[in-house]
This record gives structure tokens, sequence and C-alpha cells, in this order.
């Protein structure tokens, strides 16, 4: 039995959820888990790289590579594809530095609050 997923640390919620192309194709939406848009945030939009992504995180670099590398995957379904894209659950923590959206910073010190929580 595998062992349950570690909460990743999240700074900050993405400002929007869902994403559909003008003519969406068939097919369900793309699910990306909040973990995976904070691993795009802050490798791809924060220019971080994965050790330190995986600090601000609390997780192990090969964590952060996996996550990056799903959440890539998914964006560029989403891309290629143009099926409808939808942000949401995960195993994270959220820091309540800001209210609901948590601090936006690299703060260091978020601590845990389950996202299934925060996310309600």
């Amino acid at each position: 039995m595998p062992r349950s997923a570690k909460c990743r640390r999240v700074c900050q919620m993405p400002a929007h959820c869902r994403f559909s192309p003008e003519r969406p194709a068939d097919g369900e939406a793309i699910a990306l888990a909040v973990e995976e848009y904070e691993a795009v945030r802050l490798v791809d939009y924060l220019g971080l790289d994965q050790e330190a992504a995986a600090a601000q995180m609390g997780v192990a670099r090969t964590t952060v590579q996996r996550i990056y590398a799903q959440a890539r995957r998914k964006l560029s379904v989403f891309l290629v594809e143009g099926r409808p894209l939808q942000i949401g659950g995960g195993s994270y923590s959220l820091c309540p530095q800001e209210g609901r959206q948590g601090c936006g910073r690299l703060c260091g010190r978020c601590p845990s609050r389950h996202g299934k929580e925060a996310s309600s």
C-alpha cells in the first residue's frame, strides 16, 4: 500500500481556476492540481530552479521535478487538444498570511492547513 502524499506548501492560490478555448474540444477538462500550479508558478513564472522551488514547497527536488513534469504534460494537452483546464484539489498546505489566497510571496514559514479545507 503506497503511503499518503505529503502536503506541499503553496503560497498563492490561482486567481483564475477555469480556462477554456473559444471552441473547446470534446473530452473531459484537464485537471491541474494546486501543487502542480504552484510548481509551474515557482519555476516558470518566478524563475526559481527546482532546488529552490522544492525548498519553498517543503518537498524533495525529485518531487518537484515529478510534479512539474506532470503539470507541463497537462498544460500541453490543454494547448494542443483545446480541452478545458480546471485548477483545484490536490494535497497542499496554504499559507494563511493574506487570507484565503495565501501570502503570494516566498515566505518559507507557511503553517500547515490542508488544501481541501482552504479551497472550500
